[in-house]
């Protein structure tokens, strides 16, 4: 009996993903270097490419800007040379291998990682890597390191460039964590290593090296506004004209939308936008819509998500339905005003992906009849909130009543696959 034959070996990758340090050359691996030579076809950023020896005689390509768009054309130009493609440090953490892998798929990559930088800054600072938060600033908005500050956090940020550091300090300052400790580590891991240390709030360093890492120890100032983890933030972190989904109510709203990794929300009717930001502060990968007819609102909503942590909430201008034309089928829906708009909530309903959530919260009877009709046709739960203040009565103390609201929630059902069959097979006559 012959042997089976041995499976074929598996093609070469066509590219190899080499991380690079600021320590260049010598501080690769003999694999790396090996496939750095062997590459016909060197890609990288200029000052990657010129961390390079003579030995390394692929032809050289650098990276053009914007880099996203060239990454498959470049790939397609090459395709028949064996390609090596240069990165800083690790090239799948927040580096060029994701949108490689996105490209050519994992089996179309050889990736030969390089210590990041955030892991040499944690070896510098000795702060536990798993409990340190990493925040990029390379083309993202600064805004967004308002969302990971909070009393005794340990921050790493990675700049954009050398100006970075005192753009970091002067919105520690502006947010209330003025008293935060900041480094900032350069060129980690090459021969001319440095750092700079010093306080948000006093911060006067002027530029240093492009290549810089900034290390934030979190602290508060006395009089900062306390931003908890979960909904139900504040009514005075808002900018707001009165329309807003007030403090008790937008907790249990959210619990209702319930936001999980990477879904997206219509907040239609935004106000203030408090329920889409609280939305996308849940997690990083929440995504949302802000649809608001008025303008000036519009503008406030931007304004708030900023502010809060979350540029990149997305704000429609114009009236619903309208203004839904267009916009990706969202996981979840809140309507928090305009429901007697003529085909609002059918225009919601259609759009609302199986699964999804649909929240509505109103104080008029107009809406709450309407409302009380799509439950009877969609089920779901219908309830009514009801919040109190303790006030001051007289040299007493009373309770005020606000304005109760009418909450529906419920879940649009997934179809329901009917098998092609019974699965069984008939016989005829005697089996045995």
């Amino acid at each position: 009996m012959s042997a089976a034959p041995a499976p074929a070996a598996p093609p070469h990758p066509a590219v190899c993903v080499v991380g690079i340090g600021a320590d260049g050359w010598h501080g690769l691996s003999g694999t790396a270097r090996e496939a750095l030579c062997a590459a016909e076809v060197l890609i990288g950023g200029a000052r990657q490419l010129d961390l390079l020896p003579p030995e390394c005689a692929g032809a050289r390509v650098s990276w053009p800007s914007p880099l996203r768009p060239a990454v498959p054309r470049l790939l397609a130009e090459h395709r028949e040379r064996r390609i090596a493609v240069l990165a800083s440090g690790d090239p799948m953490f927040y580096g060029i291998g994701r949108a490689l892998a996105e490209e050519l798929g994992p089996e179309g990559l050889h990736v030969l990682p390089h210590p990041s930088s955030v892991s040499y800054a944690c070896a510098r600072l000795g702060w536990p890597l798993e409990d340190t938060e990493v925040v990029t600033l390379v083309g993202r908005p600064a805004a967004r390191l308002a969302a990971s500050l909070y009393e005794g956090r340990r921050l790493l940020v990675l700049s954009a460039d050398a100006s970075t550091p005192a753009t970091v300090a002067t919105l520690l300052t502006a947010h209330g964590f003025g008293p935060s400790r900041l480094r900032v580590l350069e060129q980690l891991g090459a021969e001319d290593e440095a750092y700079v240390d010093g306080l948000a709030e006093t911060w006067e360093q002027p530029p240093g090296d492009r290549l810089n890492v900034i290390a934030i120890d979190c602290r508060a100032a006395a009089d900062a506004l306390r931003l908890g983890t979960v909904p139900g933030l504040p009514d005075e972190a808002y900018e707001h004209d009165g329309q807003l989904t007030k403090r008790h109510v937008r907790a249990a709203t959210l619990g209702a939308l319930a936001p999980a990794p990477g879904e997206l929300l219509w907040d239609v009717g935004g106000g203030s936008g408090s329920i889409a930001i609280e939305w996308l502060r849940a997690h990083p990968s929440c995504r949302a819509v802000s649809v608001e007819r008025g303008p000036a609102r519009a503008e406030r909503i931007a304004r708030n998500a900023e502010r809060l942590g979350v540029p990149a909430l997305e704000v429609v201008t114009g009236p619903a339905p309208a203004a839904l034309a267009g916009l990706e089928a969202p996981d979840a829906v809140f309507i928090g005003g305009g429901l007697t708009a003529p085909g609002l909530l059918d225009a919601c309903w259609e759009a609302l992906r199986p699964g999804g959530r649909l929240v509505a919260n109103t104080v008029t009877l107009e809406s709450e009849a309407l409302l009380a009709g799509w439950h009877k046709a969609h089920g779901g739960e219908l309830v009514r909130l009801a919040v109190a203040h303790a006030v001051p009565v007289g040299g007493f103390t009373g309770w005020r009543q606000a304005m109760p609201v009418t909450q529906w929630s419920v879940v649009k059902p997934r179809p329901v696959i009917k098998p092609s069959g019974s699965g069984a097979r008939s016989y005829k006559g005697d089996r045995s």
